[in-house]
């Protein structure tokens, strides 16, 4: 049984290796179908009812590797990103694969077929959004303009089903808390709220002042977890002794001693140690609470 359930793991992270290549690859989708005919055949051994924790446990392993092929399929949209029909799809696909692993009174197939289909026409309607903006605006939605020009559209808030103390708390949520400082409030296709203050409300830039600052660039992990990462080091023109005398100045004399340590382009070096050596932790958290 062991085995069985290696064999059907190791068939699937093969299926992963190839994960872009699904749908233009029949055979890997044979592949999948095979994974799903070995949990009824593993229903009986020696002639004797397989153990349905076994059984739940072969299911669950299906049910897993195909969610991660097609999540990956799908994309990699974060939680705040998702627009509510991309939320919903998701809830859905995570239903039927548990279904597929604790609805042991049917067969896997089906399940893993609907699984399949769910996500093919998830990602057929993603590929449509992006290429036929036309169809975005249906499925996606589009972003709705709640405050133009300091004005409330209370027009739009009726359409939106948005009450003003709604409009308030997202304003808030962006740090806004004098609605006389917006100029443009957006609504955006997932939730969230984009907002332009009046001229005068806005924080002076170094441009404004007519500053000229350079660029300090993305910071590159040099140790990670006390080991070293010496490709990070080579694309910055570095090498071990640099990095080891750093350190060095710091009273550091081994790397394992360091938790993470990272370098940007203008030359500026972080370092953390594991013992930070901080007498006491700040809580802000340490509220008794009534007794």
């Amino acid at each position: 049984m062991i085995v069985i359930i290696i064999g059907i793991a190791f068939l699937y992270l093969q299926i992963i290796k190839y994960y872009k290549c699904i749908i233009s690859k029949p055979k890997l989708i044979m592949l999948c179908s095979l994974g799903i005919e070995l949990i009824e055949y593993t229903r009986f051994i020696g002639g004797k009812t397989m153990n349905e924790g076994l059984v739940a446990a072969v299911r669950a392993i299906i049910g897993f590797f195909s969610l991660l092929i097609f999540t990956r399929m799908l994309g990699k949209e974060q939680i705040t990103q998702l627009t509510f029909f991309d939320y919903v799809l998701g809830i859905t696909i995570g239903s039927i694969a548990a279904n597929l692993t604790t609805d042991l009174s049917s067969r896997a197939w089906p399940h893993w077929i609907g699984l399949l289909v769910w996500a093919l026409l998830g990602y057929l309607m993603e590929y449509i959004t992006m290429k036929w903006r036309y169809a975005a605006k249906y499925v996606e939605g589009e972003p709705a303009i709640i405050i133009m020009n300091g004005k409330i559209m209370e027009n739009t808030l009726r359409k939106m089903k948005y009450r003003a103390s709604d409009v308030m708390e997202l304003l808030r949520n962006k740090d806004v808390f004098d609605i006389n400082e917006v100029d443009f409030a957006i609504v955006e296709p997932n939730g969230q709220l984009s907002v332009l203050k009046k001229a005068e409300y806005q924080p002076l830039t170094a441009k404004d002042m007519g500053i000229s600052k350079s660029s300090s660039g993305i910071s590159t992990e040099l140790i990670y977890d006390g080991m070293l990462i010496e490709e990070n080091l080579r694309q910055l023109n570095k090498d071990r002794n640099w990095i080891m005398n750093q350190l060095k100045k710091q009273g550091i004399s081994n790397i394992s001693e360091v938790f993470l340590a990272t370098l940007n382009p203008a030359g500026s070096l972080y370092i953390d140690k594991y013992e930070d050596h901080i007498k006491k932790v700040l809580d802000i958290g340490d509220y008794k609470g009534p007794y």
